[in-house]
């Protein structure tokens, strides 16, 4: 058994060392430099005068001294969470729908989801500046029931949508990949123990899907926080968020600096994510 046991362990490390390989060299070697970067200064000296910046730097806005990239920081955080929030509720009882249809409707649906992701990412953003720009469609819809034109390009509201669009898949998919595997015997037994539809999706059903809830909450949060393409078109680059912030360093060559934000990005995802999947886990055992 033993020798078996070696044999079998030798098989997995063999089949995983691709991958660590992998991982060594396109995930750790890069996050090492971006780590050197940030706590080094232009001669390659070490310094933390990056890392504070990101802190200190201050600015004028509207006659009052604000903390120039703690603030871009809060409205990329804050329009990352409203994006996440609406995937979130939009796609919840979609994913459902979709794990209880028939192999064919599912198929189907999947397929209808999917399909705008095969197109570039740039065209499906300047698609939606077409759609929402002052003469764009949604606006001759609206004049033609005589609601009049509505100014959405160029504001938040037009960057929540960009990002609701892009990144709508990528929390359907992990819910909708937990939910087709729930065991519905338990809803059955919740039922015939007396739950209503509330307290059955509430005790039941998402306590069983959390799993992919977190799973869709970080593919969405992510890309969403780090986002720089979508305010920029969407918002007229009004709209100044922490991507533009690294993207603007790094076209300044000031990639030093570039890679502090970086790395105060990285820490402050991983943090989240954390934090999330401890709640899951206390979910798990409640």
């Amino acid at each position: 058994m033993r020798k078996e046991n070696k044999g079998l362990a030798a098989v997995r490390r063999a089949v995983l060392a691709p991958y660590g390989v992998w991982s060594m060299i396109f995930i750790v070697v890069p996050l090492f430099f971006v780590a050197y970067y940030a706590f080094t200064d232009s001669s390659f000296r070490f310094t933390t005068e990056n890392v504070t910046r990101f802190f200190t730097a201050t600015s004028t806005v509207g006659g009052a001294t604000v903390h120039t990239y703690l603030l871009i920081f809060w409205r990329s955080l804050k329009l990352a969470i409203i994006s996440t929030a609406i995937c979130l509720l939009l796609g919840y009882p979609i994913a459902y729908i979709l794990s209880r249809a028939s192999d064919r409707t599912q198929k189907i649906l999947i397929t209808l989801i999917m399909i705008p992701m095969w197109m570039n990412f740039l065209i499906r953003t300047y698609a939606w500046m077409t759609i929402l720009q002052d003469t764009g469609i949604l606006n001759g819809l609206l004049a033609k029931i005589g609601l009049g034109p509505v100014h959405i390009i160029g504001t938040e509201t037009a960057v929540v949508i960009g990002m609701v669009y892009d990144y709508f898949p990528y929390m359907i998919l992990p819910i909708y990949s937990v939910m087709a595997k729930l065991d519905m015997k338990l809803v059955e037994a919740a039922r015939d123990l007396g739950c209503n539809g509330w307290n059955v999706l509430r005790r039941v059903i998402f306590p069983l899907s959390l799993p992919g809830v977190i799973s869709g909450v970080t593919m969405v949060l992510i890309p969403s926080i780090s986002t720089f393409y979508i305010s920029q078109k969407l918002g007229n680059g009004k709209f100044y968020l922490i991507g533009d912030a690294i993207e603007g360093q790094y076209v300044a060559n000031n990639l030093h600096f570039a890679a502090a934000i970086a790395l105060l990005l990285m820490v402050v995802l991983l943090v989240c994510m954390a934090l999330m999947q401890r709640y899951a886990n206390k979910r798990a055992f409640v």
